[in-house]
């Protein structure tokens, strides 16, 4: 009897495997994350010809590149910010009408769905033969609406990033106590007032926050200036990155167009350091808001439910134009294309092992994060390493690329590797979403058990499987199949590696774009969107389980 308690406690400790100490998964981690950006980074310096630093800052072009850049980013940033606000207040009031879950659904799409599928949904209704300007046209005005230039780009940036921008200034509403809206009921509190003295005090502390994280990603667009740019004209750091490696054959160029992208990056998360630190994303499902005393005031429902309809709208639109572009396409003939299912092959090959990066790396830092705060006793420590695996807002996947492809290149195998190079840096940018996802519940976890598994002796492998997993199964099986989806769909690092032979589906959309080929594409469109979907569930539900599919 003694022998069989003594097997079972053996089993659940894991007494008899090699015990590995708690610093060790997450410092190997940082060491392959520090390996590969010292790598970049040292190849960008080498390569950018500091010496002629000042003669190439003045240079016409590159300021009207670097210009043209922070006014894009700040107006596409200042308008999905103000948008965002109305519409979040909105969903915030309005917490219980019918659809309300389906309309949260569809605001979280945008984040899912390729940028190059959208684009295509953009230029189907706002493009110079869409459904807007044929609707101008059939109404007798004169103008039209042209969308290739500043227009295209911040249609597209709002697109994307309203959204994201609702979502995370939805929490805000969620802080406000029911105390402070049961006082503003006995005060008669209009609603100017309800903004102005609870709700805004509390919307700013986040508005940096989100601001600054839709300021990074519109700085480090790429696929949207790529196509709907229009010229030099409108021309990114990102954009002018690729045309110096891929059509310049300019590695000087790109290594210093890609130092200054990183400097100015680097300022911005240091400027908003303090308030990138935990910005969660809401399901808005939260009900905190139902004591506020303008819920049935005059015209207030009126005026919620158009701006929701208004913003629905506006995000439905592209998707359903690309719905319909694709049925009525040459379906038949695209489908039979071996090309196109060589490099879906291609693509989902890339996202299952960027994936597996970003989850394996993730992991590995939130592991000993957690012993450092709870064994270790340094929430510090712990709090700079769950940083470090957030390091691609500061290093721009394109950054990294373009630090890498100057490395490799005078070897002469730079193409031949290239989706490996792809997988490896799409990893870097999805482990953010691993981090954000998967970090909070481990955490939460630790704290709860620590002292318990402590006593019990268990640890290790043993602490994963029976303590963590459970907990963790469905984040992380939501974090692999997002970072799966993106990776499936990104055309950024792609486009400077692919090749013919090295295919991917958003790459091949892009040259069928290109060659005006828009039927073919919209099929091939229609076919990415579909495919990111299935993998999406697909791997929900293998690592999920059943839940997964509620």
């Amino acid at each position: 009897m003694d022998q069989r308690v003594a097997s079972l406690h053996e089993s659940l400790t894991g007494r008899s495997q090699l015990r590995v100490p708690g610093w060790l998964p997450g410092g190997l981690s940082l060491l392959v994350i520090s390996l590969i950006l010292f790598a970049s980074l040292s190849a960008l310096f080498f390569n950018a010809q500091l010496a002629s630093l000042t003669t190439t800052l003045f240079d016409p072009y590159l300021l009207r590149v670097l210009r043209f850049t922070l006014w894009q980013a700040s107006l596409s940033t200042l308008l999905s910010v103000l948008l965002a606000i109305p519409v979040a207040r909105a969903l915030a009031r309005r917490t219980t009408f019918r659809g309300r879950s389906v309309l949260l659904l569809l605001l979280g799409l945008p984040v899912a769905t390729p940028v190059i599928v959208v684009i295509f949904g953009i230029v189907e209704i706002y493009g110079n033969n869409g459904t807007l300007n044929h609707l101008i046209r059939l109404f007798g005005f004169s103008f039209q609406v042209n969308l290739y230039g500043l227009t295209g780009i911040l249609i597209a940036h709002l697109f994307f990033n309203m959204p994201l921008a609702v979502r995370m200034l939805l929490p805000a509403w969620n802080q406000i106590p029911d105390e402070s809206w049961r006082l503003a009921s006995q005060l008669g509190m209009k609603s100017g007032s309800l903004f102005k003295l609870i709700e805004w005090p509390v919307l700013r502390r986040v508005l940096p926050g989100s601001a600054g994280i839709i300021f990074l990603l519109c700085f480090a667009s790429f696929a949207i200036v790529l196509v709907l740019g229009g010229g030099p004209r409108a021309t990114t750091i990102e954009v002018a990155i690729y045309q110096a490696l891929r059509f310049d054959f300019e590695p000087s160029k790109a290594a210093l167009l890609a130092l200054i992208q990183l400097v100015i990056c680097t300022l911005t998360v240091a400027l908003l350091h303090h308030w990138l630190r935990a910005l969660p994303l809401s399901s808005g499902l939260a009900t905190t808001s139902q004591n506020r005393p303008d819920l049935n005031q005059p015209g207030s429902r009126l005026i919620d439910f158009g701006i929701i309809l208004v913003a629905t709208t506006f995000v439905a639109l592209p998707l359903l134009a690309l719905l319909r572009a694709g049925l009525t396409g040459p379906v038949l003939s695209v489908i039979s294309d071996q090309s196109l299912w060589s490099a879906a092959l291609n693509s989902l090959m890339i996202a299952i092992a960027a994936a597996g990066i970003a989850f394996s790396l993730g992991m590995a830092l939130l592991t000993t994060s957690r012993y450092l705060r709870f064994h270790r006793k340094q929430p510090n420590r712990s709090e700079l390493l769950e940083l470090s695996g957030s390091l691609t807002l500061v290093v721009p996947p394109m950054v990294i690329a373009t630090g890498l492809f100057s490395l490799l290149l005078p070897f002469g195998f730079v193409f031949d590797w290239g989706l490996v190079l792809v997988a490896m840096i799409n990893g870097l940018m999805v482990l953010p979403y691993v981090i954000r996802l998967v970090g909070p519940a481990l955490l939460a976890n630790g704290e709860h058990y620590h002292h318990l598994c402590s006593e019990l002796g268990i640890r290790g492998w043993h602490q994963f499987k029976l303590i963590d997993w459970p907990i963790i199964r469905h984040p992380a099986a939501f974090s692999m199949g997002l970072c799966a989806t993106l990776s499936f769909g990104d055309l950024g690092v792609v486009a400077l590696f692919g090749t013919h032979d090295a295919m991917t589906l958003p790459l091949l959309l892009y040259h069928r774009i290109g060659a005006y080929q828009f039927e073919a594409a919209s099929v091939t469109a229609l076919i990415l969107a579909l495919l990111c979907l299935v993998v999406f569930r697909v791997i929900d539900l293998l690592i999920g389980g059943r839940r997964a599919l509620h």
